[in-house]
């Protein structure tokens, strides 16, 4: 396995404490390897192994199981003697699994750690079944960082802002970079993940018979990476189509998504106005190889990904991310984190003096102190203009990560 301390630690740190550690995310992120990493930590720090329990509900072995029967099955492997870690991978399969877990929380002396990728597994949700009990770790897809360090087990590194093209174009789900594969078997493998969230997550949990709009919805929101847009521009589209499907059905679906794990919404915030804005939000892939996956890899969609890179980059840290709305336009991202902020630009190339001043001014606008970034992929980023930080895409997200 390869380490992933990014969220092992983050984790461990509220190891043998009585809340249950929820992971979330979306299919094939990398949560039951991090099951097992943790795991291994527990046996390092001396708990016997037999006072581990695993069950993955997803295995044939627990088809069918009722909440009932998941009870009875942990509690026979409760341990007489010592602290009893109970993993419940995929737990959502089990109708009542949040019952299950409280029930045991309150036997005694146990330590519950939880995987999930569906809507079931939504901090709204989780807040109902387990109010105050629970600390919750969303796990991504591969940072560039992690990218690096999965590649090079297997390839030599080139320079990271040709790996940062590499990064941008292959995605970074843990399964494609174990080995060497094409962009064409990646993306065969991303399908994969897509369609098997598509139908068991989405389709044949919400019992959804359009899935041709759905997929049309889908491919929309992939076409406009880095987009505003409203469930009413989507209508508008399918329309012209000489498809039918009404707002509330597309709110529902792009809900839907979301709860798959498979779009992440950012909002629009007023920084004037101090409010979130209620119309024209942006939606972004849970890792860039989805887009492609299903659309194919094209040159002018880059500046898109870059920026889709950075958003997950920013929620991976741990900011909360909207759009920044100025007098005159818009902040790419603006990130809250425990008090502090973050003001991000993203663009690809700056190819003019014009551009460059647009960039600029937009931070320029925002009268405080918090850090204010322009990230480019050009061969002239670096430096700073009126306590603006001018950077590389890829040095920004290696920032902090690499040794």
């Amino acid at each position: 396995m390869i380490p992933r301390p990014l969220y092992v630690d983050k984790i461990m740190a509220y190891a043998d404490t009585p809340f249950v550690k929820v992971l979330t995310g979306i299919r094939r992120s990398g949560k039951s390897t991090i099951m097992n990493m943790l795991m291994e930590k527990l046996q390092e720090r001396g708990v016997p192994a037999e006072n581990i329990v695993s069950m993955r509900f997803d295995s044939m072995e627990y088809e069918m199981m009722t909440a009932r029967e998941m009870f009875a099955a942990a509690k026979a492997r409760l341990r007489s003697v010592g602290k009893t870690y109970f993993f419940f991978d995929e737990v959502q399969e089990i109708e009542g699994w949040e019952r299950v877990v409280n029930s045991l929380a309150a036997e005694g002396d146990v330590d519950i750690y939880v995987t999930g990728s569906n809507s079931r597994m939504m901090s709204s949700e989780i807040a109902t079944y387990l109010t105050g009990r629970y600390v919750s770790f969303r796990i991504f897809t591969l940072s560039f960082a992690e990218y690096l360090t999965f590649k090079k087990r297997y390839a030599e590194l080139l320079d990271v802002r040709t790996e940062l093209a590499a990064y941008i174009r292959l995605g970074g789900f843990p399964a494609t970079h174990l080995r060497e594969y094409t962009a064409d078997e990646i993306y065969t493998i991303v399908r994969d993940i897509y369609n098997s969230t598509i139908f068991s997550d989405i389709v044949r949990r919400s019992n959804i018979r359009k899935i041709d709009l759905l997929e049309r919805v889908v491919r929309y929101t992939f076409s406009n990476v880095g987009n505003t847009f409203s469930a009413k521009s989507i209508s508008a589209y399918l329309k012209a189509e000489q498809r039918k499907l009404d707002n509330e059905t597309v709110y529902r679906y792009l809900s839907q998504l979301e709860k798959a794990y498979l779009l992440h919404r950012c909002a629009r915030y007023d920084l004037a106005g101090k409010e979130i804005l209620k119309t024209q939000e942006k939606f972004y892939p849970a890792d860039t190889a989805l887009r492609y996956s299903v659309l194919g890899y094209t040159p002018d969609s880059v500046a898109a990904s870059l920026e889709n890179v950075v958003y997950l980059e920013l929620c991976r840290r741990g900011y909360a991310v909207c759009i920044g709305k100025t007098a005159d336009g818009e902040v790419d991202f603006v990130g809250e984190r425990q008090g502090e902020k973050i003001y991000v630009q993203v663009t690809q190339e700056i190819r003019s003096e014009k551009t460059e001043r647009r960039e600029y001014e937009r931070l320029l606008e925002i009268r405080d102190n918090y850090p204010k970034y322009v990230l480019r992929a050009d061969a002239f980023a670096g430096g700073n203009y009126e306590g603006i930080r001018s950077m590389h895409v890829a040095d920004f997200l290696l920032q902090g990560q690499m040794g």
